[in-house]
């Protein structure tokens, strides 16, 4: 086992693959107990992890679309409260498309997906996460304004970015919340959404990031770092 969490109880939504399974898969490595969602019917690495896990994850479902679904996670949920909250969803179009030429439909499934959906997902769970735990949500580095000087996977970005002002909104509404809040930038990883050509690889990813969580847990505020705990520029 790796060194054990902090965070013991986790809740992560979008885990089926790629860098969400990982962080499922990290977790309870840790030590940690994990509910983590898949959004459709079908078996997925998850339930392979599962078989290995000790009885210490625990497969729900649901679409992030789908806010009635949301809320019948919440109410399934009960009671039960966790150290840490994890939102990871994301969905990528042609990296060359513009505003020039994206649909409007494709741009549309972009921003719901990867910025309005993951928020209500915070709006709906929050009051699941402990008054001293950690609210993270995965955006990219690309999401970020300041260092977008190459363009290039203009709708991707654009999406990401109104995430992250969204979350920032979200942080003003809640200032007085103790619990830490979180942004974070996984790094260009080699995923299905990554790609062949990323330059990592989910294991010098994920570790990391997971250990930038737990480190943060405890500081109020809204941080926007990246899988080594570097401030990524807004």
């Amino acid at each position: 086992m790796s060194v054990v969490s902090q965070n013991t109880t986790v809740l992560l939504i979008g885990a089926s693959r790629g860098l969400g399974y990982a962080i499922a898969a990290e977790y309870i490595d840790r030590g940690s107990r994990v509910v983590a969602t898949v959004r459709g019917p079908a078996r997925t690495a998850l339930h392979d992890l599962r078989q290995t896990a000790g009885g210490r994850l625990e497969i729900e479902h649901v679409d992030i679309n789908a806010p009635e679904q949301v809320h019948a996670l919440r109410d399934r949920l009960g009671a039960r409260r966790f150290d840490l909250l994890f939102v990871n969803a994301g969905v990528a179009n042609r990296p060359e498309e513009t505003t020039a030429d994206v649909t409007t439909e494709e741009f549309t499934r972009l921003m719901i997906t990867n910025a309005l959906s993951p928020m209500r997902v915070i709006e709906t769970l929050a009051e699941l996460v402990e008054p001293d735990g950690t609210i993270a949500i995965m955006s990219s580095g690309q999401g970020s304004i300041a260092n977008n000087e190459r363009g290039g996977f203009e709708i991707y970005r654009a999406s990401k970015s109104a995430l992250n002002q969204l979350m920032r909104s979200y942080a003003a509404r809640h200032r007085d919340d103790p619990r830490t809040l979180l942004l974070m930038a996984p790094g260009w990883v080699k995923t299905d959404l990554g790609g062949p050509n990323a330059r990592l690889t989910v294991n010098e990813s994920i570790p990391n990031l997971v250990t930038t969580i737990d480190a943060q847990r405890g500081r109020t505020g809204l941080r926007f770092l990246d899988y080594l705990g570097q401030t990524v520029a807004w």
